[in-house]
């Protein structure tokens, strides 16, 4: 992935343009989860307001905006003069994150079009959850941006990932086992549970990302 050789080598040659273009990516992953946080929280206590859905197209915009970064980025990168390897390197790491986004506004989606009936013993779980699952995607944005500017710090802000993808593990083997020896109908424990593992699963992408950055992080240090 990110063949670089020494941390005192900058990515990019003469200009700052392409770092600012990440950063923005960055920032919208990052308002993507804020936005996606308080889209559960909304839907859970006030469901039937039109807020909720005006919130999730928000997600849409965003995500929208994100493409149109990457393909910015992409086009910059081909005239840029870069250490060698960095250009498929930084393609494949936005690839990485945009799948993230992707998740956030896949979950957003099937809260709109499904509307899983959550009873309310399980909100403040799920609420956790989610707030949890946000953590660990802004930690892997902290990682992100280390990895541009100072590599020494990359392991730290990675290890908060993965503290946060095992608490992220435990809320939702918590929640799960709770829906399940609750007295619903197997059909609603099979739908929540559903809900319940597809936000958990961005956890694990973050940090698989993050595993990733730390590899090259010490490959550009060699």
């Amino acid at each position: 992935m990110f063949g670089l050789k020494t941390s005192k080598i900058s990515l990019f040659s003469d200009t700052k343009k392409l770092e600012k273009d990440i950063d923005e990516f960055v920032n919208i992953l990052s308002e993507v989860g804020l936005a996606f946080k308080s889209i559960v929280r909304t839907y859970l206590t006030h469901s039937k307001n039109g807020n909720f859905d005006e919130m999730v197209e928000k997600v849409t915009e965003m995500e929208s905006k994100a493409d149109t970064i990457t393909k910015e980025i992409e086009h910059a990168l081909y005239e840029e003069t870069l250490i060698p390897d960095a250009r498929s390197d930084v393609l494949r790491l936005l690839e990485h994150l945009d799948e993230l986004i992707g998740m956030y506004q896949g979950n957003c989606y099937h809260f709109s079009i499904q509307k899983p009936n959550f009873p309310e013993e399980f909100h403040e779980d799920l609420i956790g959850l989610t707030e949890t699952v946000v953590s660990c995607v802004e930690s892997l944005c902290l990682t992100v941006r280390s990895f541009f500017r100072d590599t020494k710090s990359v392991r730290d802000n990675a290890h908060k990932v993965t503290y946060f993808e095992k608490e992220s593990d435990i809320k939702f083997s918590s929640l799960a086992r709770r829906i399940f020896n609750s007295d619903l109908n197997l059909d609603q424990k099979m739908h929540l549970r559903y809900f319940v593992e597809k936000i958990d699963r961005i956890c694990d992408q973050a940090e698989d990302i993050a595993d990733e950055l730390i590899i090259y992080s010490i490959k550009r240090s060699v």
